[in-house]
Order: C-alpha cells, then structure tokens, then sequence
C-alpha cells in the first residue's frame, strides 16, 4: 500500500455515513462499501409502510452525499468476510486493502430462533419490506371490498403487531391513523373502521425503555384510536393464517415483526466475543480487541455505558459513535491521543399517532401534542444534510391537516392482484 493510509468503511448507516463525513476531504482515502446504493433514513420506515411518505423521501443515494469529496470513493457490494491478520476486507472478487477498518453493519430482525416465521411476518429495517408491508395493507383492505366472505373479511381486517418497543408502537399506531381515519370514506362495502389493530408484548409494558408513567400514557392513547394491546402474553405461533397471542389464535393476513434484532457474521468474522444478540465487544475507543485500527459502531457494537446497560441502538448513539471513531482515525495517524469515547443520551422518543408522543430527555417528560411536534422537529433535525427538509415537512404538514396520505400506491401488480381488485358479480334482483 501507498504511504497515504486508506479507511474501509463498511455499511452506509447513521454510523458508517458519520464517520464517512468526519473523514470526508481530509488528508486519508476513504472506501466506503454498502450492498445498496443509498442511505435510508430507518426511524421513519414505518411512515412508508402505512403510506404517509415514499421511499425517495427516506433515501438518498450515497454517492450523491460524497460527489464534492474526491477522497471519499463508494463502493457497492456485499463485505462476505474480512482477514484480520492481513488487514484485507473480502468483497466477492474484490479484496480491499485498509489501514484502518470501521465496521458499521447494523442489524437485522430476529425471530429469536423462529426464522421461519420470517415469510409470514415481515420485519422492518429496509425500503424493500416496508413497501411490501403497504402492498399488504393497502390490499387488505382492497381484498375484504371484493370478498364475500365474511370470515375472510373479518381475517383481513385483523392487523397484529408483535413488540411493544418504539417501532412497534410507531406501527400500531400509524395503521389504527390508515384504517380508521384516513381510509374511512373510501370504501362502499366495508367499512374500515371494523379494522381490528392488535398490538402484542410479552413483557409486561409496552416502551419499556421509558418511565412506567409514559408508557401508561402510551397504551391509553393506542387503546383510544382503536388499537388493542395486549402485554405479558408472548407470540408463540405465527403462519399464513393468523398469529397465537396468549391462548389465542387470531386470524389475520397481516402480521408485522418489531420485537428484536440481532448482528449476523461480525462474531464469525473476527472471531471476538460477542453478546447474544451478537454486537462485538469493543474496547473503549470502540476499537476490537487486539486490533486497534478496527472499529466496530452502531446496531454492530456492544459498548458499556451507565448502571451496567450497553449504549442503545439508536441514531443519534450511532453518529456520535461514527463521529468518535472518525477523530480517532485522524488522532491514530498523526500520533496524536483520544479520550474514550463518551455516550451523550439526549432521550427518548417514540409517536403514537396524530398529535400524540411520548418524549422522555433525561427525567424531562412530555405527552401529547408538545411531544409529537418536538418528535416531528427531531427527526428534521437529523435529516439536515442528507437532503433539504423541506419536503418531508410538506408532507406531515399535508398529511396532519388534511388526513391524506399521498403515498398509498399498490406497485407491482401481479395477477393475484389484479384478480383481487375486480368488483365482485352483482346479485340478480
């Protein structure tokens, strides 16, 4: 290799993309690797999947971000290994050469152990699923107009949510805001409002990451606009049919997985220990373990934090850890020291529906209104500098005023679709 160091940045990210952006037009070569093209803004999927925004306006393309910064290359493709002795990543054909390597891979949902419960109920951590997710829905409604049937009606009009965490809740919600508000005039056969939005944690609280008193306020609010939440009755069977909550199997054509996540391949790749979700343990410059040119960040690294919890998978954890690790790169290369890195909690988050949120910084708590606009200006705040604002604020602006949701699009239309939007044949008086 050159004299000039290379970075390897693996995973286009909140992690991966702020280190990229700490490094961006210094003197280093940057590679950064993603087996797709663009940067998803993930906290908001939930609003493509129940059809408040598209895909384009929670995405932009990587390459796009970094065109002014001639030291930072984009490279797609999909990283199937790395060779730490010989500090090499493995890409298919391409084995990429680095100095210093940052790991920043993310998650994947997990089933804990029932992966096949993974064609029937779809997580949400990419644009592919959440666009099949509003197929889903939006044809569910479509489905029970036409039938005839009123056992399938009533099964496609039953929507389960497993996981009582933020995106479970952010689901539960957005679907009860579709079904019972948004949809509610659109149809001459149904009535959408019959929908039945069922929520199920096996704990005993729904957020539990928030104060007992928000999450009480959390579960009055769903039960208000429709939805039925059920806590302490765990999922024990999910198939084509419906899902076992409890005692009960509900029938249903929609079931959508929040409850977990999990780490593929870093563990076998390095060969360090890891939790059982599989986030390697770093060290406190979040560095491997005898490898102090290799870092691991975000949803990927396990890292100590306060009363014996690990820093929590969130966005705002992974950019300033992606930030952390791009000073550090700089300070290993010109011989210069790094304090440890140091976790900042601004809070918690999580919206419920319309004008409704919960918000908990750090002991200062908020609900209702106030919340949901102060969630609404945080998640602006993110996207400035991914892409100008402004449209996604036209489109909650567009969506709270007038209830219209202007993503509500079936694409990809096959001939089962086609078949299920056709009127039924009417009856002979």
């Amino acid at each position: 290799m050159s004299d000039r160091k290379r970075v390897v940045i693996v995973g286009g990210g909140f992690g991966g993309m702020s280190a990229t952006k700490k490094l961006a037009g210094k003197d280093i070569d940057v590679v950064l690797i993603d087996k797709r093209n663009h940067h998803l803004f993930q906290p908001l999927l939930y609003q493509v999947a129940t059809a408040d925004l598209s895909p384009a306006e929670i995405a932009w393309p990587i390459r796009s971000m970094f065109s002014k910064s001639p030291n930072v290359s984009v490279f797609m493709g999909e990283v199937t290994g790395i060779d730490l002795p010989n500090q090499r990543v493995l890409s298919g054909e391409h084995d990429l050469e680095y100095d210093y390597l940052v790991l920043a891979t993310g998650a994947v949902t997990s089933y804990f152990g029932n992966d096949d419960w993974a064609s029937v109920a779809p997580g949400l951590k990419n644009i592919t699923e959440a666009t099949n997710i509003r197929k889903s829905l939006l044809m569910a409604f479509e489905r029970a107009e036409n039938s005839q049937d009123e056992d399938q009606k009533r099964r496609l009009l039953n929507f389960i949510v497993v996981g009582g965490g933020p995106t479970g809740v952010e689901m539960a919600g957005a679907i009860a805001e579709l079904a019972k508000k948004t949809l509610s005039d659109d149809f001459r056969r149904i009535d959408p409002r019959d929908a039945r939005i069922i929520l199920a944690e096996g704990g005993p609280r729904i957020l539990a990451a928030f104060p007992e008193d928000l999450s009480d306020y959390t579960q009055k609010s769903l039960e208000s606009i429709g939805v039925d939440v059920r806590v302490g009755q765990a999922v024990t069977e999910i198939t084509a049919q419906g899902a076992k909550i409890g005692d009960e199997f509900i029938p249903s054509a929609n079931v959508i997985w929040g409850a977990g996540v999990q780490v593929p391949d870093l563990k076998d790749w390095t060969q360090k220990p890891a939790d059982r979700g599989g986030r390697i343990k770093v060290e406190s410059d979040l560095s491997v373990p005898g490898h102090s040119n290799v870092f691991v960040i975000g949803d990927a690294a396990h890292v100590a934090w306060r009363d014996g919890l690990t820093v929590p998978g969130i966005a705002p954890a992974a950019k300033q850890q992606g930030k952390y690790v791009g000073q550090r790169i700089l300070d290993l290369k010109d011989g210069r020291a790094t304090s440890p890195f140091k976790y900042s909690h601004a809070g918690n988050l999580a919206t419920i529906g319309r004008h409704r949120a919960v918000m908990d910084l750090n002991g200062i708590k908020l609900k209702g209104w106030l919340a949901w606009w102060f969630w609404g200006l945080a998640h602006i705040y993110f996207l400035i500098g991914l892409r100008a604002p402004a449209l996604v604020m036209v489109q909650w602006v567009w969506s709270y005023l007038f209830r219209k949701k202007g993503a509500r699009l079936i694409t990809g239309q096959d001939r089962e679709n086609a078949a299920a939007v056709v009127p039924p044949p009417q009856k002979e008086t």
